[in-house]
This record gives C-alpha cells, structure tokens and sequence, in this order.
C-alpha cells in the first residue's frame, strides 16, 4: 500500500484548502459552512467520479470508506446545487495551470507509464465462426498498450498479459 497513490492524496497536493477558499472568495460564493466545505465537495466528486458513485445517498455511504467527512445526503445534494458552476471552472483552470513538470516528478508516476486500451470488435457469426461472442454476434479482444512519453507501441510480455486479461 505504501507505493499506492490516492486521488485523494493527488488532490491534497495539487490543491490546498486554502487555495479553494480563495478562489470561492474571488468567485464571490461565500462558503458559510464549518463542517461541509468546498473542499470537501470537491473531494467527494472526485472519489465520486473515480469509484462512479451511483448518487448522492451511495456517496454518503461509501465516504467514511474513502475517508471523507461523513454528511447526510440531503446536505450532500445542497451543498452541490447552491455552489456556482465557475467555482469548480476555475478550480479546474487552477490544477491544469500547476500540472507543470515540477508536479508531475512531485506525484513520483513510475517512469514508464503505460496508456491501455482493450477494446472488443464484434462481427457477424459467418465471418469468423472461430470466435463466438454472443448470440449472432462473433467477436474478438484488441489489447494495446503505448508508452506515454513517445507514443511507440509497448511489447507484450507474459507479465502483463495476464492482468489485462482479468475482468
């Protein structure tokens, strides 16, 4: 666990609490709240979008997991509807303004970072009757994998394959 990174640890290190209050107070939102700030909203979508909770009430629940403050729902979905939209706009201008290459070594990514994609192709049954997929339908897995830094294919090895081939 020590060589994982977190989202939540990535956000803590790009964007301070104090930074986010700022940009509130430039926006002109005034965040009256103690417990269930911005920051924490702002935590919660991200953890939301990357575990894809299915609403604000399954948030709530998988949030103590996650270590996030634990809020009722309702509180959850107020907080979400009253702050404006160019709140989370320039938040964002933020973190893409300090993703320079100081922050990249500071997030300490593996040195070969690896972009994967699986995608099946499907085909009629009489096509390749080889590779039944589902019903009428046959079908193949395409696995690629590219380094990052240059765009060149990545060779398969037998170290890799077996963990891209698990669900």
């Amino acid at each position: 666990m020590k060589n994982s990174i977190t989202i939540t640890s990535i956000l803590q290190s790009m964007l301070t609490p104090e930074e986010v209050q700022r940009v509130v107070k430039l926006i002109g939102y005034e965040d009256k709240a103690r417990k269930f700030t911005v920051y924490h909203l702002l935590q919660y979508w991200c953890m939301a979008a990357l575990e894809q909770w299915g609403s604000y009430r399954s948030s709530v629940d998988y949030a103590a997991l996650c270590g996030l403050p634990v809020v009722h729902y309702s509180r959850f979905s107020t907080k979400a509807a009253e702050v404006p939209f160019s709140v989370f706009k320039e938040l964002f201008h933020l973190l893409v303004c300090k993703c320079n290459r100081e922050a990249r070594r500071k997030l300490t990514f593996p040195k070969e970072l690896l972009l994967i994609d699986s995608t099946t192709m499907t085909v009629g049954k009489t096509r390749l009757p080889w590779a039944l997929y589902h019903g009428e339908r046959a079908g193949i897995k395409l696995q690629v994998a590219l380094r990052a830094e240059n765009g060149q294919p990545f060779r398969w090895s037998k170290r890799w394959a077996p963990s891209m081939m698990a669900p």
